[in-house]
Protein backbone atom coordinates (compact mmCIF):
# COMPACT_ATOMS: atom_id res chain seq x y z
CA UNK A 1 0.00 0.00 0.00
CA UNK A 2 0.88 3.41 -0.91
CA UNK A 3 2.50 5.52 2.29
CA UNK A 4 -0.31 7.59 4.40
CA UNK A 5 1.58 11.18 3.70
CA UNK A 6 2.92 10.10 0.33
CA UNK A 7 -0.93 9.36 -0.83
CA UNK A 8 -2.34 12.59 1.13
CA UNK A 9 0.71 14.69 -0.99
CA UNK A 10 -0.51 13.40 -4.64
CA UNK A 11 -4.39 13.27 -3.84
CA UNK A 12 -4.47 16.82 -2.89
CA UNK A 13 -2.58 18.13 -5.62
CA UNK A 14 -4.86 15.99 -7.86
CA UNK A 15 -7.49 18.29 -6.76
CA UNK A 16 -5.97 21.27 -7.89
CA UNK A 17 -7.13 23.58 -10.64
CA UNK A 18 -4.75 22.41 -14.03
CA UNK A 19 -5.34 23.57 -17.20
CA UNK A 20 -7.49 20.65 -19.85
CA UNK A 21 -5.37 17.97 -20.94
CA UNK A 22 -6.16 17.68 -24.62
CA UNK A 23 -3.84 15.38 -26.29
CA UNK A 24 -4.13 14.79 -29.61
CA UNK A 25 -4.85 11.58 -31.55
CA UNK A 26 -4.11 13.50 -35.10
CA UNK A 27 -0.69 14.40 -34.01
CA UNK A 28 0.50 11.07 -31.99
CA UNK A 29 -0.93 9.52 -35.56
CA UNK A 30 1.19 12.13 -37.79
CA UNK A 31 4.31 11.80 -35.21
CA UNK A 32 4.39 7.79 -35.87
CA UNK A 33 3.15 7.70 -39.05
CA UNK A 34 6.62 10.30 -39.74
CA UNK A 35 9.09 8.39 -37.49
CA UNK A 36 8.50 4.86 -38.64
CA UNK A 37 8.48 6.11 -42.84
CA UNK A 38 10.46 4.04 -45.23
CA UNK A 39 12.28 7.44 -45.20
CA UNK A 40 13.89 7.24 -41.79
CA UNK A 41 15.20 3.80 -42.57
CA UNK A 42 14.08 2.01 -39.48
CA UNK A 43 16.05 4.67 -37.25
CA UNK A 44 19.18 2.63 -36.65
CA UNK A 45 21.80 4.39 -34.57
CA UNK A 46 24.64 5.67 -36.11
CA UNK A 47 22.49 6.13 -39.51
CA UNK A 48 21.12 8.77 -41.84
CA UNK A 49 18.30 7.59 -40.24
CA UNK A 50 19.25 8.38 -36.56
CA UNK A 51 20.25 12.37 -38.20
CA UNK A 52 16.34 12.27 -39.48
CA UNK A 53 15.13 11.43 -36.25
CA UNK A 54 17.35 13.32 -34.02
CA UNK A 55 16.45 16.45 -36.21
CA UNK A 56 12.66 15.33 -36.18
CA UNK A 57 12.79 14.83 -32.22
CA UNK A 58 14.28 18.52 -31.61
CA UNK A 59 12.07 20.43 -33.67
CA UNK A 60 8.98 19.16 -32.27
CA UNK A 61 10.28 19.46 -28.28
CA UNK A 62 11.32 22.99 -29.36
CA UNK A 63 7.76 23.45 -31.02
CA UNK A 64 6.20 22.13 -28.09
CA UNK A 65 7.22 25.00 -26.33
CA UNK A 66 10.11 23.10 -24.01
CA UNK A 67 13.80 24.12 -23.42
CA UNK A 68 16.68 22.52 -24.01
CA UNK A 69 17.84 19.95 -21.86
CA UNK A 70 20.58 18.32 -23.03
CA UNK A 71 24.59 18.45 -22.30
CA UNK A 72 25.97 22.23 -22.17
CA UNK A 73 28.23 22.98 -24.99
CA UNK A 74 29.87 26.65 -24.32
CA UNK A 75 27.85 27.39 -21.76
CA UNK A 76 24.61 26.86 -23.53
CA UNK A 77 22.10 23.71 -23.02
CA UNK A 78 21.67 21.43 -26.43
CA UNK A 79 18.73 19.09 -27.41
CA UNK A 80 20.96 16.28 -27.20
CA UNK A 81 23.27 14.32 -25.17
CA UNK A 82 26.34 12.42 -26.92
CA UNK A 83 26.66 8.90 -26.65
CA UNK A 84 30.00 7.35 -27.58
CA UNK A 85 29.59 3.96 -28.54
CA UNK A 86 31.21 0.87 -30.09
CA UNK A 87 29.58 0.26 -33.61
CA UNK A 88 30.53 -3.63 -34.78
CA UNK A 89 29.31 -4.73 -38.38
CA UNK A 90 30.10 -8.25 -40.38
CA UNK A 91 31.82 -7.46 -43.65
CA UNK A 92 29.82 -10.30 -44.78
CA UNK A 93 28.30 -13.56 -42.86
CA UNK A 94 30.65 -15.57 -40.54
CA UNK A 95 31.69 -19.16 -41.50
CA UNK A 96 30.76 -21.33 -38.86
CA UNK A 97 31.10 -25.23 -38.78
CA UNK A 98 30.43 -27.73 -36.28
CA UNK A 99 32.29 -30.94 -36.20
CA UNK A 100 30.92 -34.21 -34.31
CA UNK A 101 28.85 -37.01 -35.52
CA UNK A 102 25.43 -35.59 -36.42
CA UNK A 103 26.19 -32.45 -35.85
CA UNK A 104 29.06 -31.73 -38.25
CA UNK A 105 28.46 -29.67 -40.87
CA UNK A 106 28.00 -25.82 -41.91
CA UNK A 107 25.72 -23.32 -40.17
CA UNK A 108 23.95 -20.75 -42.14
CA UNK A 109 23.73 -17.77 -40.51
CA UNK A 110 20.32 -16.37 -39.68
CA UNK A 111 18.50 -19.76 -40.52
CA UNK A 112 20.76 -22.15 -38.14
CA UNK A 113 22.63 -19.78 -36.21
CA UNK A 114 22.59 -15.68 -35.09
CA UNK A 115 26.37 -14.85 -34.69
CA UNK A 116 26.53 -11.49 -33.54
CA UNK A 117 29.75 -9.52 -34.56
CA UNK A 118 32.08 -8.89 -32.34
CA UNK A 119 32.41 -6.71 -29.42
CA UNK A 120 35.17 -7.64 -27.53
CA UNK A 121 37.57 -5.00 -29.10
CA UNK A 122 38.09 -7.14 -31.84
CA UNK A 123 37.55 -6.45 -35.74
CA UNK A 124 37.87 -10.63 -36.77
CA UNK A 125 36.53 -13.80 -35.16
CA UNK A 126 39.31 -16.77 -35.47
CA UNK A 127 38.01 -20.04 -33.54
CA UNK A 128 40.03 -23.16 -35.04
CA UNK A 129 37.84 -26.43 -33.38
CA UNK A 130 37.52 -24.99 -29.85
CA UNK A 131 35.72 -27.72 -28.05
CA UNK A 132 31.73 -27.03 -26.61
CA UNK A 133 30.75 -27.59 -23.07
CA UNK A 134 27.46 -27.39 -21.94
CA UNK A 135 26.51 -25.78 -18.91
CA UNK A 136 22.69 -25.97 -18.22
CA UNK A 137 21.85 -22.93 -17.76
CA UNK A 138 24.87 -21.08 -17.69
CA UNK A 139 24.05 -19.58 -14.26
CA UNK A 140 26.01 -18.95 -11.04
CA UNK A 141 23.99 -17.77 -7.95
CA UNK A 142 25.28 -18.07 -4.52
CA UNK A 143 22.41 -16.90 -2.91
CA UNK A 144 20.19 -19.35 -4.43
CA UNK A 145 22.82 -22.43 -3.91
CA UNK A 146 23.15 -22.62 -7.51
CA UNK A 147 26.38 -23.19 -9.48
CA UNK A 148 25.93 -24.48 -13.49
CA UNK A 149 29.68 -24.68 -13.67
CA UNK A 150 31.23 -26.31 -10.11
CA UNK A 151 34.19 -25.30 -10.07
CA UNK A 152 35.03 -25.74 -14.03
CA UNK A 153 37.84 -24.02 -16.68
CA UNK A 154 35.74 -22.77 -19.27
CA UNK A 155 38.63 -21.52 -20.74
CA UNK A 156 39.10 -21.87 -24.48
CA UNK A 157 35.60 -23.73 -24.41
CA UNK A 158 32.50 -22.64 -25.87
CA UNK A 159 29.74 -22.46 -23.88
CA UNK A 160 26.36 -24.52 -24.72
CA UNK A 161 23.55 -23.21 -22.44
CA UNK A 162 20.05 -22.47 -22.58
CA UNK A 163 18.25 -18.97 -22.45
CA UNK A 164 16.01 -18.04 -18.93
CA UNK A 165 16.12 -19.80 -15.65
CA UNK A 166 16.34 -23.50 -14.86
CA UNK A 167 12.58 -23.25 -13.16
CA UNK A 168 10.72 -22.26 -16.11
CA UNK A 169 9.32 -25.63 -16.99
CA UNK A 170 8.43 -25.79 -13.98
CA UNK A 171 9.53 -26.29 -10.05
CA UNK A 172 12.83 -27.46 -9.70
CA UNK A 173 11.95 -30.86 -7.21
CA UNK A 174 14.73 -30.47 -4.58
CA UNK A 175 14.96 -28.38 -1.62
CA UNK A 176 16.24 -24.41 -1.30
CA UNK A 177 15.20 -21.34 -3.42
CA UNK A 178 14.13 -21.06 -6.97
CA UNK A 179 14.02 -18.33 -9.35
CA UNK A 180 10.56 -17.42 -9.30
CA UNK A 181 8.86 -20.17 -11.86
CA UNK A 182 7.74 -17.85 -14.46
CA UNK A 183 9.01 -14.49 -13.47
CA UNK A 184 12.32 -14.50 -15.38
CA UNK A 185 15.46 -13.01 -13.41
CA UNK A 186 18.38 -11.57 -14.68
CA UNK A 187 20.33 -14.29 -14.15
CA UNK A 188 17.48 -15.80 -17.53
CA UNK A 189 18.21 -12.99 -19.51
CA UNK A 190 20.84 -13.51 -22.27
CA UNK A 191 22.35 -10.36 -21.46
CA UNK A 192 23.77 -11.88 -17.98
CA UNK A 193 25.06 -15.18 -19.61
CA UNK A 194 27.27 -13.35 -22.22
CA UNK A 195 28.51 -11.48 -19.08
CA UNK A 196 29.04 -14.41 -16.83
CA UNK A 197 30.83 -16.23 -19.82
CA UNK A 198 33.31 -13.19 -20.33
CA UNK A 199 33.64 -13.22 -16.79
CA UNK A 200 35.06 -16.85 -16.78
CA UNK A 201 37.29 -16.52 -19.92
CA UNK A 202 35.13 -18.47 -22.24
CA UNK A 203 35.58 -18.60 -25.91
CA UNK A 204 32.40 -18.08 -26.71
CA UNK A 205 28.63 -18.76 -26.15
CA UNK A 206 25.80 -20.45 -27.72
CA UNK A 207 22.48 -20.19 -26.50
CA UNK A 208 19.96 -22.47 -27.65
CA UNK A 209 16.58 -20.99 -28.83
CA UNK A 210 13.26 -22.00 -27.88
CA UNK A 211 10.15 -19.82 -28.00
CA UNK A 212 8.06 -20.15 -24.86
CA UNK A 213 11.55 -19.68 -22.63
CA UNK A 214 12.41 -17.18 -25.48
CA UNK A 215 8.92 -15.35 -25.11
CA UNK A 216 9.76 -14.50 -29.04
CA UNK A 217 10.54 -16.75 -32.17
CA UNK A 218 13.42 -17.45 -33.90
CA UNK A 219 12.68 -14.35 -36.79
CA UNK A 220 13.19 -12.28 -33.60
CA UNK A 221 16.67 -13.50 -32.84
CA UNK A 222 17.98 -13.61 -36.64
CA UNK A 223 16.65 -9.93 -37.19
CA UNK A 224 18.32 -9.21 -33.87
CA UNK A 225 21.88 -10.32 -34.03
CA UNK A 226 22.48 -10.36 -37.23
CA UNK A 227 22.92 -6.52 -37.97
CA UNK A 228 25.03 -4.21 -36.59
CA UNK A 229 25.73 -3.99 -32.84
CA UNK A 230 26.76 -1.37 -30.59
CA UNK A 231 27.86 -1.37 -27.07
CA UNK A 232 28.73 0.99 -24.53
CA UNK A 233 32.65 2.54 -24.91
CA UNK A 234 34.34 0.07 -22.37
CA UNK A 235 37.77 0.27 -21.11
CA UNK A 236 38.34 -3.51 -21.43
CA UNK A 237 35.60 -4.69 -23.71
CA UNK A 238 36.94 -8.87 -23.44
CA UNK A 239 35.98 -8.18 -19.87
CA UNK A 240 32.26 -8.01 -20.99
CA UNK A 241 32.30 -9.84 -24.35
CA UNK A 242 33.64 -13.16 -25.56
CA UNK A 243 34.74 -13.32 -29.20
CA UNK A 244 31.99 -15.50 -30.74
CA UNK A 245 28.06 -14.62 -29.59
CA UNK A 246 25.13 -16.55 -31.15
CA UNK A 247 22.10 -18.15 -30.60
CA UNK A 248 21.07 -21.84 -32.45
CA UNK A 249 18.04 -22.85 -33.15
CA UNK A 250 16.68 -26.14 -31.14
CA UNK A 251 16.87 -28.22 -34.39
CA UNK A 252 20.43 -27.20 -34.44
CA UNK A 253 20.74 -28.04 -31.12
CA UNK A 254 19.45 -31.44 -31.23
CA UNK A 255 22.05 -32.28 -33.85
CA UNK A 256 24.45 -31.13 -31.16
CA UNK A 257 22.83 -33.26 -28.37
CA UNK A 258 22.51 -36.40 -30.14
CA UNK A 259 26.54 -36.37 -30.38
CA UNK A 260 26.35 -36.90 -26.97
CA UNK A 261 23.50 -39.61 -26.89
CA UNK A 262 21.14 -36.83 -25.47
CA UNK A 263 17.78 -35.69 -26.68
CA UNK A 264 16.99 -31.72 -26.21
CA UNK A 265 14.27 -32.81 -23.50
CA UNK A 266 16.90 -35.06 -21.66
CA UNK A 267 19.32 -32.22 -21.75
CA UNK A 268 17.41 -29.85 -20.25
CA UNK A 269 16.02 -31.90 -17.36
CA UNK A 270 19.59 -32.73 -16.50
CA UNK A 271 19.87 -28.54 -16.21
CA UNK A 272 17.45 -28.23 -14.10
CA UNK A 273 18.91 -30.50 -11.28
CA UNK A 274 20.54 -28.65 -8.74
CA UNK A 275 23.60 -31.03 -8.86
CA UNK A 276 23.94 -30.31 -12.62
CA UNK A 277 27.68 -30.64 -13.49
CA UNK A 278 29.01 -28.99 -16.96
CA UNK A 279 29.45 -32.08 -19.97
CA UNK A 280 31.95 -31.97 -22.54
CA UNK A 281 30.21 -32.61 -26.07
CA UNK A 282 32.19 -34.48 -28.52
CA UNK A 283 31.59 -31.63 -30.98
CA UNK A 284 34.16 -29.06 -31.95
CA UNK A 285 33.11 -25.43 -33.33
CA UNK A 286 35.46 -23.23 -36.19
CA UNK A 287 34.22 -19.96 -37.08
CA UNK A 288 36.06 -17.02 -38.80
CA UNK A 289 34.61 -13.84 -40.02
CA UNK A 290 35.52 -10.09 -40.57
CA UNK A 291 33.78 -7.32 -39.10
CA UNK A 292 34.24 -2.91 -39.44
CA UNK A 293 34.52 -1.84 -35.71
CA UNK A 294 34.81 1.83 -34.84
CA UNK A 295 33.27 4.03 -32.15
CA UNK A 296 30.88 6.17 -33.03
CA UNK A 297 28.48 8.91 -31.64
CA UNK A 298 24.91 8.47 -31.24
CA UNK A 299 22.52 11.02 -29.00
CA UNK A 300 19.89 11.26 -26.87
CA UNK A 301 17.73 13.99 -27.30
CA UNK A 302 16.60 15.78 -24.08
CA UNK A 303 13.84 18.19 -23.67
CA UNK A 304 13.10 20.21 -20.25
CA UNK A 305 10.49 22.44 -18.60
CA UNK A 306 12.55 23.64 -15.14
CA UNK A 307 10.61 23.49 -12.34
CA UNK A 308 9.27 26.80 -10.78
CA UNK A 309 10.22 26.02 -6.76
CA UNK A 310 12.95 23.25 -7.21
CA UNK A 311 14.57 22.72 -10.52
CA UNK A 312 16.99 21.09 -9.46
CA UNK A 313 14.53 17.97 -8.48
CA UNK A 314 12.92 16.06 -11.40
CA UNK A 315 10.55 14.00 -13.27
CA UNK A 316 11.12 11.93 -16.00
CA UNK A 317 9.21 10.58 -18.67
CA UNK A 318 11.52 8.36 -21.38
CA UNK A 319 11.09 6.53 -23.94
CA UNK A 320 13.82 4.97 -27.25
CA UNK A 321 13.44 6.49 -30.54
CA UNK A 322 15.83 3.66 -32.16
CA UNK A 323 14.93 0.70 -33.86
CA UNK A 324 16.82 -2.13 -35.61
CA UNK A 325 17.45 0.20 -39.25
CA UNK A 326 17.96 -1.89 -42.14
CA UNK A 327 18.80 -5.35 -41.84
CA UNK A 328 17.75 -9.02 -43.78
CA UNK A 329 15.20 -9.03 -45.93
CA UNK A 330 11.52 -11.07 -45.18
CA UNK A 331 9.81 -13.19 -47.36
CA UNK A 332 8.52 -9.78 -48.99
CA UNK A 333 12.05 -8.40 -49.05
CA UNK A 334 11.41 -5.74 -47.56
CA UNK A 335 14.62 -4.54 -45.53
CA UNK A 336 13.69 -1.71 -43.56
CA UNK A 337 12.59 -2.45 -39.73
CA UNK A 338 9.93 0.50 -39.46
CA UNK A 339 9.71 0.25 -35.96
CA UNK A 340 6.08 2.03 -35.50
CA UNK A 341 4.64 0.02 -32.21
CA UNK A 342 7.89 -0.95 -31.28
CA UNK A 343 8.72 1.96 -30.57
CA UNK A 344 7.47 5.23 -32.47
CA UNK A 345 4.28 5.00 -30.39
CA UNK A 346 6.62 5.68 -27.27
CA UNK A 347 8.38 8.16 -28.60
CA UNK A 348 5.61 9.85 -30.08
CA UNK A 349 3.81 9.50 -26.58
CA UNK A 350 7.23 12.03 -25.24
CA UNK A 351 6.71 14.35 -27.66
CA UNK A 352 2.90 15.01 -26.94
CA UNK A 353 3.28 14.66 -22.99
CA UNK A 354 6.03 17.85 -23.89
CA UNK A 355 3.40 19.66 -25.87
CA UNK A 356 0.62 19.60 -23.07
CA UNK A 357 2.40 19.96 -19.91
CA UNK A 358 4.02 23.22 -21.72
CA UNK A 359 0.56 24.79 -21.61
CA UNK A 360 -0.39 23.78 -18.32
CA UNK A 361 0.77 25.66 -14.72
CA UNK A 362 4.41 25.04 -14.48
CA UNK A 363 5.14 22.16 -11.78
CA UNK A 364 7.62 22.82 -9.09
CA UNK A 365 9.91 20.41 -9.92
CA UNK A 366 11.34 19.64 -13.28
CA UNK A 367 9.91 17.91 -15.81
CA UNK A 368 12.40 16.38 -18.22
CA UNK A 369 11.72 14.62 -21.85
CA UNK A 370 14.34 11.83 -22.25
CA UNK A 371 14.21 9.98 -25.76
CA UNK A 372 16.83 7.30 -25.60
CA UNK A 373 19.40 6.18 -28.32
CA UNK A 374 20.15 2.44 -28.95
CA UNK A 375 17.27 0.71 -26.61
CA UNK A 376 17.34 -2.24 -28.95
CA UNK A 377 21.15 -2.69 -28.91
CA UNK A 378 21.04 -3.25 -25.15
CA UNK A 379 19.25 -0.34 -23.65
CA UNK A 380 22.97 1.69 -24.46
CA UNK A 381 21.07 5.38 -24.46
CA UNK A 382 19.72 4.73 -21.44
CA UNK A 383 22.87 3.37 -19.61
CA UNK A 384 24.82 6.21 -20.79
CA UNK A 385 22.49 8.11 -18.89
CA UNK A 386 22.40 6.96 -15.78
CA UNK A 387 26.86 6.97 -15.69
CA UNK A 388 26.69 10.78 -16.87
CA UNK A 389 23.49 11.87 -15.80
CA UNK A 390 22.37 15.34 -17.15
CA UNK A 391 20.20 15.86 -13.79
CA UNK A 392 21.43 14.57 -10.41
CA UNK A 393 19.71 10.44 -10.12
CA UNK A 394 19.21 11.20 -5.95
CA UNK A 395 16.88 14.24 -6.74
CA UNK A 396 15.00 12.02 -9.28
CA UNK A 397 11.96 11.57 -8.05
CA UNK A 398 10.35 9.11 -10.16
CA UNK A 399 10.93 7.20 -14.42
CA UNK A 400 8.27 6.83 -16.01
CA UNK A 401 9.04 5.06 -18.86
CA UNK A 402 6.72 4.09 -22.11
CA UNK A 403 7.75 1.28 -24.62
CA UNK A 404 5.10 0.30 -26.92
CA UNK A 405 1.71 1.67 -27.04
CA UNK A 406 -2.24 0.87 -27.04
CA UNK A 407 -3.28 0.44 -30.59
CA UNK A 408 -6.17 -1.46 -30.10
CA UNK A 409 -8.59 0.98 -28.23
CA UNK A 410 -9.06 1.33 -24.66
CA UNK A 411 -8.27 -1.27 -21.64
CA UNK A 412 -10.01 -1.92 -18.61
CA UNK A 413 -6.69 -2.59 -17.21
CA UNK A 414 -3.25 -1.77 -17.66
CA UNK A 415 0.21 -3.38 -15.73
CA UNK A 416 4.26 -2.28 -15.69
CA UNK A 417 7.08 -4.56 -16.57
CA UNK A 418 7.96 -6.75 -14.04
CA UNK A 419 6.86 -7.64 -10.55
CA UNK A 420 8.70 -4.95 -8.76
CA UNK A 421 7.15 -2.64 -5.98
CA UNK A 422 7.70 0.49 -5.37
CA UNK A 423 5.50 3.57 -4.32
CA UNK A 424 5.40 4.80 -8.22
CA UNK A 425 3.19 1.88 -8.94
CA UNK A 426 0.87 2.37 -5.94
CA UNK A 427 0.39 6.13 -7.33
CA UNK A 428 -0.41 4.61 -10.62
CA UNK A 429 -2.63 2.10 -9.12
CA UNK A 430 -4.54 4.94 -7.34
CA UNK A 431 -4.94 6.94 -10.58
CA UNK A 432 -5.83 4.37 -12.51
CA UNK A 433 -8.77 3.58 -10.06
CA UNK A 434 -10.19 7.27 -11.12
CA UNK A 435 -10.20 5.46 -14.64
CA UNK A 436 -12.43 2.67 -13.68
CA UNK A 437 -9.25 0.75 -14.43
CA UNK A 438 -7.34 -2.24 -12.35
CA UNK A 439 -3.88 -2.90 -12.45
CA UNK A 440 -3.05 -6.79 -13.04
CA UNK A 441 0.62 -7.66 -12.70
CA UNK A 442 2.63 -8.36 -15.72
CA UNK A 443 1.09 -11.19 -17.48
CA UNK A 444 4.13 -12.51 -19.18
CA UNK A 445 6.82 -12.41 -16.58
CA UNK A 446 8.76 -15.65 -18.59
CA UNK A 447 9.85 -12.47 -21.22
CA UNK A 448 12.11 -10.49 -18.46
CA UNK A 449 10.73 -7.30 -19.36
CA UNK A 450 11.62 -6.11 -16.64
CA UNK A 451 15.34 -6.46 -17.79
CA UNK A 452 14.41 -5.15 -21.35
CA UNK A 453 13.11 -1.10 -21.20
CA UNK A 454 14.54 1.70 -20.79
CA UNK A 455 13.48 2.17 -16.82
CA UNK A 456 15.77 -1.01 -15.45
CA UNK A 457 18.98 1.10 -15.80
CA UNK A 458 17.55 3.80 -13.53
CA UNK A 459 16.45 1.24 -11.07
CA UNK A 460 19.84 -0.27 -10.93
CA UNK A 461 21.07 2.95 -9.62
CA UNK A 462 17.76 3.14 -6.94
CA UNK A 463 15.91 5.23 -9.36
CA UNK A 464 12.17 4.76 -8.61
CA UNK A 465 11.45 3.67 -12.28
CA UNK A 466 8.47 1.56 -14.36
CA UNK A 467 7.84 0.85 -17.76
CA UNK A 468 4.33 0.90 -18.75
CA UNK A 469 2.51 -1.93 -20.63
CA UNK A 470 -1.14 -1.15 -21.77
CA UNK A 471 -3.86 -3.17 -20.77
CA UNK A 472 -5.13 -6.56 -22.60
CA UNK A 473 -8.95 -6.51 -21.54
CA UNK A 474 -9.99 -4.49 -24.01
CA UNK A 475 -13.15 -2.53 -24.19
CA UNK A 476 -14.09 -3.71 -27.33
CA UNK A 477 -13.43 -7.75 -27.38
CA UNK A 478 -11.87 -8.34 -23.85
CA UNK A 479 -9.12 -10.28 -22.52
CA UNK A 480 -9.54 -12.75 -25.48
CA UNK A 481 -9.23 -10.40 -28.25
CA UNK A 482 -6.20 -8.17 -26.27
CA UNK A 483 -4.18 -11.48 -26.08
CA UNK A 484 -4.77 -12.56 -29.54
CA UNK A 485 -3.78 -9.16 -30.80
CA UNK A 486 -0.75 -9.23 -29.06
CA UNK A 487 0.71 -12.69 -29.44
CA UNK A 488 -0.34 -11.61 -33.32
CA UNK A 489 2.20 -9.22 -32.80
CA UNK A 490 5.13 -10.72 -31.68
CA UNK A 491 4.88 -13.40 -33.86
CA UNK A 492 4.26 -11.44 -37.11
CA UNK A 493 5.79 -7.88 -36.46
CA UNK A 494 7.65 -7.61 -33.30
CA UNK A 495 11.43 -6.80 -34.57
CA UNK A 496 10.24 -7.17 -38.55
CA UNK A 497 9.61 -5.37 -41.31
CA UNK A 498 5.93 -5.68 -40.58
CA UNK A 499 6.14 -3.31 -37.30
CA UNK A 500 4.41 -0.52 -39.73
CA UNK A 501 1.92 1.83 -38.97
CA UNK A 502 -1.32 1.02 -40.12
CA UNK A 503 -5.05 2.83 -40.59
CA UNK A 504 -6.51 0.55 -38.38
CA UNK A 505 -4.68 1.44 -35.57
CA UNK A 506 -7.57 2.71 -32.65
CA UNK A 507 -5.41 5.33 -30.68
CA UNK A 508 -8.21 6.49 -27.92
CA UNK A 509 -6.74 3.70 -25.41
CA UNK A 510 -3.41 5.42 -26.09
CA UNK A 511 -4.67 8.74 -24.79
CA UNK A 512 -5.99 6.82 -21.93
CA UNK A 513 -3.17 5.56 -21.26
CA UNK A 514 -1.44 9.07 -21.52
CA UNK A 515 -3.60 10.72 -19.65
CA UNK A 516 -3.18 8.23 -16.35
CA UNK A 517 0.70 8.81 -16.81
CA UNK A 518 0.39 12.21 -17.10
CA UNK A 519 -1.70 12.76 -14.17
CA UNK A 520 0.50 10.49 -12.03
CA UNK A 521 3.89 12.70 -13.16
CA UNK A 522 2.25 15.67 -12.75
CA UNK A 523 1.29 15.30 -9.60
CA UNK A 524 4.75 13.85 -8.42
CA UNK A 525 6.42 17.02 -9.95
CA UNK A 526 4.10 18.98 -8.04
CA UNK A 527 4.77 17.37 -4.51
CA UNK A 528 7.63 17.00 -2.06
CA UNK A 529 7.02 12.83 -1.62
CA UNK A 530 9.80 10.93 -2.20
CA UNK A 531 8.73 7.59 -3.70
CA UNK A 532 10.65 4.59 -2.72
CA UNK A 533 11.47 0.74 -3.33
CA UNK A 534 9.29 -1.94 -0.89
CA UNK A 535 11.70 -2.90 1.82
CA UNK A 536 12.93 -6.25 0.16
CA UNK A 537 13.74 -4.78 -3.52
CA UNK A 538 16.77 -5.15 -4.50
CA UNK A 539 16.90 -1.73 -5.47
CA UNK A 540 15.96 -0.25 -2.36
CA UNK A 541 19.52 -0.27 -0.66
CA UNK A 542 21.05 1.81 -4.07
CA UNK A 543 18.38 4.48 -3.07
CA UNK A 544 18.48 4.54 0.78
CA UNK A 545 21.99 4.93 -0.24
CA UNK A 546 21.43 8.46 -2.14
CA UNK A 547 18.77 9.93 0.62
CA UNK A 548 21.25 12.46 1.82
CA UNK A 549 21.07 14.09 -1.80
CA UNK A 550 17.53 14.43 -0.90
CA UNK A 551 18.14 16.51 2.43
CA UNK A 552 16.16 13.56 4.61
CA UNK A 553 16.42 10.31 6.22
CA UNK A 554 15.62 7.52 3.43
CA UNK A 555 12.08 7.04 3.22
CA UNK A 556 9.36 4.45 4.14
CA UNK A 557 8.92 1.70 1.33
CA UNK A 558 5.65 0.33 0.40
CA UNK A 559 3.61 -0.85 3.08
CA UNK A 560 5.72 0.85 5.68
CA UNK A 561 4.83 2.78 8.27
CA UNK A 562 7.05 5.54 9.90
Amino acid sequence: MIRPALLLAVTCLAASPLAAQTFSIPRLTQDIKTLSDDSFEGRGPATPGEAKTVAYLSQQLKAAGVQPGGEVVNGQRQWTQRVPLLQSSWTADPVVTLQGGAASGRLTQGTDVAVRSPLNGQSQVRIDNAPLLFVGYGVKAPERQWDDFKGMDVRGKILVLFVNDPDFYGPIGDSGPDFGGKAMTYYGRWTYKYEQAAKLGAAGVVIVHEDAPASYGWATVKNSNTNTMFDVVRADPAAAHTAFESWITSATAEKIFAASGMTLEQAKAAARRRDFKPVELPVRLSATGNASAKTITSYNVVGLLPGKKRPEETVIYSAHWDHLGVGLPDANGDKIYNGALDNATGAAQILEQARVFAKEPRTDRSIVFLLVTAEEKGLLGSEYYVSSPLYPLGKTAGVLNTDGGSIYGPARDFSISGLAKLDLLDMLIADGAKQNRSFIPDPKVEAGSFFRSDHFPFAKRGVPAISWRPGIDLVQGGTARGKALNDEFTAKRYHQPDDEWSPSWNLTGLVQDMSLLHRVGRDLANSTAWPNWSADSEFRGARDASASERGAPSAKGPGERG
